[in-house]
């Protein structure tokens, strides 16, 4: 028998994931990138710890890729949300203000439901990496 955590890992490999990787994006779930000329885009689904939520990092790294604040390069193809700074990262979730009660909730056992409410919020990470021209 699946965990709800499982559960909804399949969910959103099987409502969101086809439409990221639709959108040009590569790497495996929950982390991926997209690569474009000038830049690379990154988004990755962060779990609560406690379990019941989630929510979308996304960022932007150039093609050259980062160097962190203790002096590591890591190439763009290796980078993830959680090498760059918390300032260069920005959060979907469908509530605001702080805390995971403001995250995307499955506890409710509604998996299809909150996959299709990350498509929804999809666009916001669109709006965000368009900004960052």
């Amino acid at each position: 028998m699946l965990s709800p955590r499982e559960l909804m890992d399949v969910a959103l490999k099987a409502t969101v994931v086809p439409v990221l990787r639709e959108s040009g994006f590569t790497g495996s779930y929950p982390h991926f990138r997209r690569a474009h000329v000038t830049h690379v885009d990154l988004l990755t689904f962060q779990f609560d710890v406690n379990g019941g939520g989630f929510l979308i990092e996304i960022a932007r790294c150039g093609v050259g890729g980062i160097t962190t604040q203790t002096g590591k390069h890591i190439p763009a193809s290796k980078v993830r949300i959680w090498d760059l700074h918390a300032d260069d990262r920005f959060q979907i979730k469908p509530g605001d203000g702080s805390g995971t009660g403001n995250w995307f909730r499955y506890e409710s056992g509604r998996y299809d439901n909150v996959a299709n409410e990350v498509l929804e919020k999809l666009p916001v990470a669109h709006d965000y990496w368009s900004q960052r021209v």
